[in-house]
């Protein structure tokens, strides 16, 4: 078991916590879940400060990771970030909150390289990062777990499910990027590709980047080509809902369609949301994921550590 450390850092989180009163689950129907108004409903204030403690997860030969863990009920649900996202963006912030209304444990983390994390980014790869994550099952998760992975972290919570069949129970995708920085590069024209290939790094343009672009290795990609899982059966079998927004212009949402084609599992949902975009972090997007999570939640028996 790898020791774990611990520290003090600030860190923002919302000024309120969810209402149980205004969680219901799939059950009675999506529209109702839109439509349905109640005085609990909860709604996303501006952030405040508070100070939050930070724990440090040591790991021979391997860099230690930051996370934020809250003790709790089964399952436990613990949030992977997008490519080269923190533990603190909006939607881990929102679960957080989400879990420590309902009294379930939770934990959100730093990517290797990333964040509050130890490790140089120029030497991380989708292996390295999918070691980190089973690190924070291995190490740090008890019990059965639900995994909410958002974009890249959607392809690393498969890789989980398939390592870890005992203990994930239940995938929850947020614009899941199955093999999507390898099928973006492979659309790329040959030429392009070829001088990628010859420089050794990529520019890959992003709206999302304070620079417009992520500078991406050519050996990053070539590594991640091994991690690719939709040339196949997807060998999961616990309930999966893939949530993904129709304006979503990273990862197309027909992304979501292949993976559930994929997947091996009975009980898989895809849920379009015609106006979203691919961080889905408005207030009716995190609505729709914390309701799911109550639903998986409610489906899956509690069962109290």
């Amino acid at each position: 078991m790898a020791a774990a450390g611990m520290a003090s850092l600030g860190a923002w989180v919302p000024c309120r916590r969810w209402s149980k009163a205004a969680v219901f689950g799939f059950h009675r129907g999506l529209t109702a879940l839109f439509k349905r108004k109640l005085e609990g409903t909860p709604r996303w204030l501006p952030a405040c400060r508070q100070k939050t403690s930070v724990s440090f997860l040591s790991r021979p030969d391997l860099p230690n990771l930051a996370y934020k863990k809250l003790k709790g009920k089964s399952p436990g649900v613990i949030f992977i970030p997008g490519y080269i996202s923190n533990m603190n963006g909006t939607k881990a912030l929102a679960i957080e909150e989400f879990c420590k209304s309902l009294g379930h444990a939770y934990i959100r983390f730093d990517y290797s390289g990333v964040g509050n994390s130890d490790g140089n980014l120029e030497e991380c790869t989708v292996g390295r990062w999918r070691k980190d994550v089973l690190s924070i099952i291995d190490d740090l998760a008890e019990g059965p777990q639900i995994l909410v992975g958002s974009s890249l972290g959607g392809w690393l919570m498969f890789h989980a499910a398939i390592a870890r069949p005992q203990r994930v129970v239940a995938l929850i995708g947020i614009a899941t990027a199955v093999d999507g920085l390898v099928t973006q590069f492979n659309q790329l024209p040959v030429e392009v590709k070829k001088e990628v290939e010859t420089k050794g790094v990529w520019a890959m343009p992003s709206r999302y980047s304070e620079d417009g672009v992520y500078h991406l290795q050519y050996s990053f990609i070539k590594e991640a080509e091994h991690h690719c899982l939709l040339h196949s059966p997807i060998p999961v079998d616990c309930p999966v809902r893939l949530l993904h927004g129709m304006k979503d212009d990273i990862i197309p949402w027909h992304t979501s369609i292949q993976v559930a084609d994929r997947v091996v599992s009975a009980d898989v949902d895809v849920i379009l949301r015609k106006h979203s975009d691919h961080r889905m972090k408005e207030k009716a997007d995190i609505q729709l994921l914390v309701y799911t999570i109550d639903d998986l939640i409610d489906k899956l028996s509690t069962v109290v550590n």
